[in-house]
C-alpha cells in the first residue's frame, strides 16, 4: 500500500505552489498553514510534507517557526526540507519537531557534511532530496542544475545507509499532467531497498493508484489536492 503524504509548500508564511519551480509561477492557496495541515490531520493523513521555499532559495532555513507550530498544534509525522545547510539549519529543524530532514542540495554540493550528519543522526531521520531535469540533479530551489547523473547519486547514499529518498521530476511539477512513472520504476528497480517518494505531476487519484500499481513505496502531491483534483477520502478505500 502507497503512503500518501500531502505537500505545504511555504513563502512569506503562505502556503503556495510553483509550476516547475518557478518562483514567478507562484499561487497562494491559504494564508495559514497550520490550518491546512489541521486540515489534513482531520481527514486522517498521518504524514506531512513541508517546504520552506524561502529557505531553498535564501540557502538558510527561514520558515522554521511554522514547522515548530504544526509539530505542536497537530500530531503529524512532519518531514522538513528547504534550505538545510548547515548543522544548525539542521539541529533548528529537529529542534522544532521534525521526524526527518530533507538534504537536498547540500547532498550534491558538500557530500562530506551529509554523510557526517549520517553519522551523527542515523540514515532514518534523513531524506536524501534527488530533485532531477532530464535525470540531471538540480540545485537551491531548482534555480541551478549541476552535472552529477541520477542513478550514480542515489548508489552512493543508498551505500552509506540512505534509504528514504524523496525524487521529484522538476519538468512535471505543478504541470498536473501525471507523475514520471517510467523514471520511478528504474529507481526501484535499481535500488529495490529504496523507500521512495515520488514527486512531481500527480493529477489525481487514478495517478497515486497507477504509482501503488508499479510498486511505488510513497507519493507527495500538493497542486493536485488544492486544485479540488484528489479526493482524500474516496482514496483511503483504494490504496
Amino acid at each position: 500500500m502507497i503512503e500518501i503524504i500531502p505537500a505545504i509548500d511555504m513563502i512569506e508564511g503562505k502556503c503556495v505552489r510553483l509550476t516547475k519551480g518557478d518562483y514567478a509561477q507562484k499561487k497562494v492557496y491559504n494564508d495559514n498553514p497550520v490550518e491546512v495541515a489541521k486540515m489534513f490531520e482531520a481527514k486522517g493523513i498521518k504524514r506531512l510534507h513541508l517546504v520552506d521555499l524561502d529557505g531553498a532559495k535564501s540557502k538558510h532555513v527561514v520558515n522554521d517557526r511554522i514547522l515548530r507550530d504544526i509539530c505542536r498544534e497537530t500530531h503529524l509525522i512532519v518531514d522538513f526540507g528547504g534550505g538545510i545547510k548547515t548543522e544548525d539549519d539542521l539541529e533548528k529543524v529537529f529542534e522544532a519537531g521534525a521526524a526527518m530532514a530533507t538534504a537536498g542540495s547540500i547532498a550534491a554540493t558538500d557530500r562530506e557534511t551529509v554523510y557526517g550528519w549520517i553519522e551523527r543522526y542515523g540514515a532514518d531521520r534523513l531524506i536524501l532530496g534527488a530533485d532531477v531535469h532530464g535525470e540531471k540533479i538540480s540545485i537551491n530551489g531548482w534555480q541551478e542544475d549541476c552535472d552529477i547523473d541520477l542513478m550514480p547519486f542515489l548508489e552512493d547514499y543508498m551505500g552509506r545507509g540512505i534509504r528514504n529518498v524523496l525524487c521529484t521530476d522538476i519538468s512535471k511539477d505543478g504541470m498536473l499532467q501525471g507523475p514520471n512513472i517510467d523514471l520511478y520504476r528504474s529507481i526501484m528497480e535499481r535500488f529495490p531497498e529504496c523507500h521512495l517518494i515520488a514527486s512531481g505531476g500527480v493529477s489525481s487519484n487514478d495517478d497515486i493508484i497507477a504509482l501503488d500499481e508499479a510498486g511505488i513505496p510513497a507519493v507527495v502531491f500538493g497542486k493536485a489536492f488544492y486544485e479540488g483534483r484528489i479526493d482524500l477520502e474516496s482514496l483511503k478505500l483504494i490504496v
